[in-house]
């Protein structure tokens, strides 16, 4: 979000939590993207903020309590008030508990287990949730419309729209087995509670083959994960590459030093196998 659009979504979690009863006289960033994550103090509530419409929080809500119902580990929503999406000055809140981090990193193995056991949760839930492809498609027409990625040079767009299309189409003859899937699973989406990892942020949920969550996690995870199809996930993960890509040339994107991420994932898409995890680009981009 924009600095405008921060100062206004703040006053709307504080102002919803208040009319709870949850006192809220501080507010914390701790995540800023399409989506606004704060912790509210000294209530020590973590408020999820976006814009009303550019948001699936109706969805969310009702996911991470069909989730928890069954046993797996997703960061739970907030206990003293009803589990809804409040609405406020355009924005759309939602509440959830805060957890304290109990460890800087979460180890592969137990990451590796809380996903499999997330992924097993999630094959007893039934909601109606888009196809992976569906995103592949958003990835497509926005590399495809010069009018949405207007910095996209030519040679780029021809070849970040071929490879999406041809991975879509080589995963999708693959006929692997689909299920509900996170979409995106990733370290920044991994809580580490005193109850083990905890999963959050749902908006991107989908139906899919395992390995495209897969291809969202470090290698260490995949390799204490049951029954990988290796080449579905190279696949995977060159699609990842190539959708994370296309969102860094969307002209409305907001993401720190997106351009240059855009780039580094382009080259890195030409340079071939082996194909770099989500955490080696961010690392490589970060200078570590």
């Amino acid at each position: 979000m924009e600095m405008s659009d921060i100062t206004r979504a703040i006053a709307a979690a504080t102002s919803v939590a208040a009319s709870l009863d949850l006192p809220a006289n501080d507010a914390i960033v701790l995540h800023n993207s399409n989506k606004l994550a704060l912790r509210l103090t000294p209530c020590d509530v973590l408020a999820r903020v976006a814009h009303v419409g550019q948001e699936v929080a109706q969805l969310e809500v009702e996911l991470a309590q069909r989730l928890a119902e069954v046993g797996c580990p997703v960061g739970a929503l907030e206990p003293r008030v009803d589990p809804l999406v409040y609405t406020r000055d355009g924005f759309a809140v939602t509440l959830w508990i805060y957890y304290e981090p109990v460890a800087p990193h979460v180890s592969p193995v137990d990451y590796a287990k809380a996903l499999e056991r997330l992924h097993a949760g999630m094959r007893k839930v039934d909601v109606a949730s888009p196809r992976f492809t569906d995103r592949i498609a958003e990835a497509e027409e926005l590399v495809a419309n010069p009018d949405l990625s207007p910095e996209l040079a030519d040679a780029d767009r021809v070849f970040l729209g071929s490879r999406l299309g041809s991975l879509r189409r080589a995963i999708d003859d693959r006929g692997a087995v689909e299920q509900l899937l996170h979409g995106e699973p990733h370290p920044g989406n991994v809580l580490s509670t005193k109850n083990g990892p905890s999963f959050i942020d749902f908006e991107t949920c989908c139906r899919g083959p395992v390995e495209f969550d897969l291809a969202h996690v470090p290698e260490a995870v995949c390799e204490h994960y049951p029954s990988v199809n290796q080449g579905l996930l190279d696949e995977c993960r060159q699609l990842v590459l190539a959708m994370v890509a296309a969102w860094r040339w969307d002209i409305g994107d907001q993401f720190p030093n997106g351009r240059r991420f855009g780039e580094e994932f382009l080259r890195s898409l030409r340079e071939g196998p082996p194909w770099p995890t989500l955490d080696t680009m961010t690392r490589r981009l970060d200078g570590l």
